[in-house]
């Protein structure tokens, strides 16, 4: 049975953070932009709000042992990804590491970080919890780290800038749907004042969603 298969019996009982039409191809693309950046099997990747492993199911078989490590709140989902998706035998050998804290705290592992991720998370996170992201990624980063994540930009009196204080669209404490906007320039800002540089990358985009490569400058 193809992921695809699987993912679509799933989502008959259980949210999976986003259209299902498209599971296989999204959750690939995020290895490939990984790729692209520079991921190596031995780099250590933080996936933040891995879901049930969209991406996660991609970048765990093609990581080392260890180095693949997810932070989702909503345990059920995350488990449904683990009992339904990823094989027992890749979780056995693999050894992926999960928490289920909701403040985006990597140093909950004790580890440094090549890589964050976090597709899809910024879309529906308020500007306080995009800072703390930021500030995770600059205690728990490793020399040379990137962080790539994907936002939908604000403009001007159509889509307006998020300015509210919560998280908006399903988690584990909501079942509402939402996404929110946020202005390039306040994201630049936030990077400059903690030492990093931003960039928008030209890859495939999905939903209208655009990626953004952050780094330490």
């Amino acid at each position: 049975m193809t992921l695809q298969h699987k993912a679509e019996l799933l989502a008959k009982d259980t949210f999976l953070g986003g259209p299902v039409r498209d599971f296989e191809r999204v959750g690939r693309l995020q290895l490939i932009t990984l790729l692209r950046a520079g991921l190596y099997p031995q780099s250590k990747v933080l996936d933040i709000g891995c879901g049930c492993l969209r991406g996660g199911y991609w970048l765990i078989h093609f990581l080392a042992p260890g180095h693949y490590f997810g932070i989702e709140p909503n345990r059920a989902m995350l488990e449904a990804g683990l009992h339904h998706l990823l094989e027992p035998e890749v979780l056995r050998t693999k050894q992926p590491r999960f928490d289920h804290n909701s403040s985006f705290d990597a140093s909950t592992f004790g580890e440094k970080f090549d890589f964050f991720l976090a597709r899809s998370i910024w879309t529906h996170a308020s500007k306080g919890q995009i800072a703390q992201m930021l500030d995770s990624f600059v205690l728990s980063s490793a020399g040379g780290a990137v962080f790539l994540t994907s936002y939908l930009r604000a403009r001007w009196r159509i889509l307006r800038d998020y300015t509210g204080s919560e998280w908006v669209g399903k988690s584990h404490e909501s079942s509402r749907r939402g996404l929110v906007f946020h202005r390039l320039d306040w994201i630049q800002a936030e990077c400059d004042q903690r030492g990093l540089s931003v960039i928008e990358l030209k890859e495939e985009r999905y939903n209208g969603q655009v990626w953004l490569k952050v780094a330490k400058a």
